[in-house]
């Protein structure tokens, strides 16, 4: 036992933009679970997913790899690569019980259980989503029947099925917490970590909250008063600088804040990762009553952010500002990682995996393009640098007309996003407008800047080919 590689419990919320942990500088959301999180460990400040949009996001981080490089480029495809080999089938295969709780969501999901590779999990309780329109394997609506509950009346859904505002009331409410999905995740999380077993573990636990509709149930929804919220980063100009990009692939046309609710919105939104907070509370409680807290690497993260009324927008889609590109990264195992550190270096979801792998003992597969954070979590390498810069693709991503491509490129300082075959793009100085209001790629006395990062981000796209076979002859 003395040699045993650490249990791994990676809870993944989805769609939660990286600025709603209390700790981390939101004094609206109480999150006091996360808030211990970051103090008894290192969270990643500066995060980036590598692309906006749940499948490819999440192919990219259980392989270590850019969404392109592995060939899932977007929601709703047919199957996921048989010959990518993911983590977690890796980590079974090296003695590990592996469990998923929650969404997957590597292949098309609008029709049923979605076809599985061979992933690894042996623990499999599947929820793509709290809805009712899953005519076969739904094991979150089978638990609630198992409850004398009737899905179709519990999950019914009361606006557009990916956005809007569900607002509840005490006499009108959504999912209670004792039915809902995030609650379900964490009693099967709890039954996984509880079991008995002479191997390590890990378990992956999905939820899908905070995605929309935002529809928390009242319970946590009345904590908040909306008028008092702050609202979205939003300006006048926003509206002509998002209606010159009106042909490219987004989930919601941009409008007023006031127009469509906003800070009603960010409620709901803040009042969902109540909820999270709360059910991930439950979790590290488990596992401290069975006494394996001491041996378990702890991660909390989420696949991509979420607009939330930023610049005019809810949802997602082809953008990349950092409420939909810039994500929660925090991880915790005392003792042996440092404790309240804050990094704010760049780093990237695909770094996650050879992370992972490192700490399990295992070696990090060829063609990984992630890079190892474990010299920062041990205090090893200084926690201000890991990249020189991030990547983001976006690649037909999701089900609109335009069929949209583009790349984002950061570094310290300045983020390009190129809308390919458009002509358009955009250049933010993220140290002078961090809130990317002010976009410099027409400016005159930024041009020179702006072909100096679009060469850049052009290697960088190169670089993440995979371009064949292996050359192992001279010819």
């Amino acid at each position: 036992m003395a040699n045993r590689p650490p249990n791994i419990l990676w809870y993944c919320s989805d769609q939660q933009r990286f600025d709603t942990i209390g700790a981390l500088g939101n004094p609206h959301v109480h999150t006091p679970n996360l808030d211990r999180l970051v103090e008894e460990g290192v969270a990643f400040t500066h995060t980036y997913c590598q692309c906006p949009i749940c499948t490819p996001s999440r192919a990219s981080f259980l392989t270590g790899k850019y969404p392109s490089t592995v060939h899932v480029n977007t929601n709703g495809n047919t199957h996921f690569p048989p010959n990518e080999r993911l983590l977690p089938r890796r980590f079974a295969d090296a003695g590990y019980d592996c469990g998923l709780v929650g969404k997957l969501h590597l292949a098309g999901a609008a029709n049923g259980r979605e076809p599985r590779v061979d992933d690894g999990y042996r623990y499999f309780q599947y929820s793509h989503a709290p809805r009712d329109n899953w005519p076969r394997g739904h094991d979150y609506a089978d638990w609630l029947r198992e409850k004398g509950e009737d899905p179709a009346q519990v999950l019914t859904v009361k606006s557009n099925l990916f956005g809007g505002l569900m607002e509840p009331s005490p006499e009108r409410d959504n999912v209670p917490p004792h039915l809902h999905q995030t609650t379900w995740c964490s009693e099967k999380t709890i039954e996984f970590i509880s079991e008995q077993r002479d191997q390590p573990w890990l378990i992956s636990v999905n939820p899908y909250d905070p995605h929309p509709p935002y529809n928390p149930p009242w319970e946590y929804y009345r904590r908040f008063d909306p008028d008092t919220l702050p609202g979205p980063h939003f300006q006048e100009s926003d509206l002509a600088h998002q209606t010159r990009l009106a042909k490219i692939d987004f989930q919601s046309t941009p409008q007023r804040p006031e127009d469509f609710g906003a800070r009603k919105i960010q409620a709901a939104y803040y009042a969902m990762i109540e909820q999270i907070d709360e059910q991930f509370g439950r979790i590290i409680a488990a596992l401290e009553k069975t006494g394996q807290r001491e041996n378990t690497v702890i991660i909390f993260m989420s696949d991509h952010g979420e607009s939330l009324g930023d610049h005019g927008l809810t949802q997602k889609g082809c953008r990349f500002f950092d409420g939909l590109s810039r994500v929660p990264l925090i991880w915790s195992w005392p003792g042996h990682f440092k404790a309240g550190l804050r990094s704010d270096a760049l780093v990237e979801l695909t770094d996650v995996a050879p992370t992972l792998f490192q700490l399990a003992g295992l070696p990090i597969p060829k063609g990984t393009q992630g890079r190892s954070l474990l010299p920062i979590l041990t205090g090893a390498a200084s926690p201000r640098q890991h990249r020189d810069f991030v990547r983001c693709e976006y690649y037909d991503a999701i089900d609109k007309p335009d069929r949209t491509f583009a790349t984002m490129y950061r570094d310290r300082r300045w983020k390009l996003i190129v809308y390919h075959d458009h002509g358009i793009g955009e250049l933010y100085d993220m140290e002078n407008d961090p809130y990317e209001f002010n976009s410099l790629w027409d400016d005159p006395t930024h041009q020179s800047i702006k072909l100096d990062l679009i060469q850049k981000s052009f290697d960088a796209s190169i670089r993440t080919l995979d371009y064949g076979p292996e050359r192992i002859m001279p010819y």
